[in-house]
């Protein structure tokens, strides 16, 4: 694959999904003295455009043998959750129905914008870092990794977490004044 045009990890939809997911994880890593009302607005951006961006990504096959090592440690990890719990604070917190294929019911489940958050941050920022090291194999994989992830994962996890920011700016602080969301 020496034509650049052919290979995956340069196509057009490749190259727009690296450019929204360094931009999502660029402003999680500045969100100190963000206010809770800017963070959801940008939130209910970047989200449903990254959901769109990942739809669009090539399939490619992979054996997995070039996966980049993880570059977000869990110092990282811990101090992106902390620093949307710290803007969210009550509103953090939410329950979540999940229903269960293999027992036809539902259950509840309590879940956090932050953890949610973090946990997309993870799989996003380990990818645009393989993409940043420039090494074919590896972004090849990382490729793959991203779009296995995300339909395994941080795709229903986005979804959930978009939900939820949407439930706490127009259901729960109806009638309240948007700078108090």
């Amino acid at each position: 694959m020496n034509n650049k045009t052919e290979n995956p990890i340069y196509l057009h939809n490749t190259l727009e999904f690296v450019t929204v997911a360094a931009e999502f994880c660029a402003y999680l890593e500045q969100l100190e003295g963000k206010g809770r009302p800017e963070f959801i607005a940008t939130m209910q951006k970047l989200l449903p455009l990254l959901y769109l961006k990942a739809q669009l990504l090539p399939q490619v096959d992979s054996e997995g043998d070039f996966l980049p090592d993880d570059q977000v440690t869990e110092a990282d990890y811990n101090w992106i959750r902390n620093a949307v719990y710290d803007i969210m604070k009550e509103a953090d917190e939410y329950e979540d129905l999940v229903y269960d294929e293999a027992m036809q019911t539902e259950e509840s489940q309590w879940k956090t914008v932050s953890e949610g958050l973090a946990d997309i941050y993870q799989a996003l920022r380990n990818f645009v870092s393989a993409y940043q090291q420039r090494v074919e194999d590896c972004m090849l994989d990382a490729l793959w990794c991203v779009r296995d992830n995300f339909e395994l994962y941080w795709g229903q996890n986005l979804v959930d977490t978009l939900k939820q920011l949407h439930k706490i700016r127009y259901v729960l602080n109806s009638g309240s004044d948007e700078e108090d969301i």
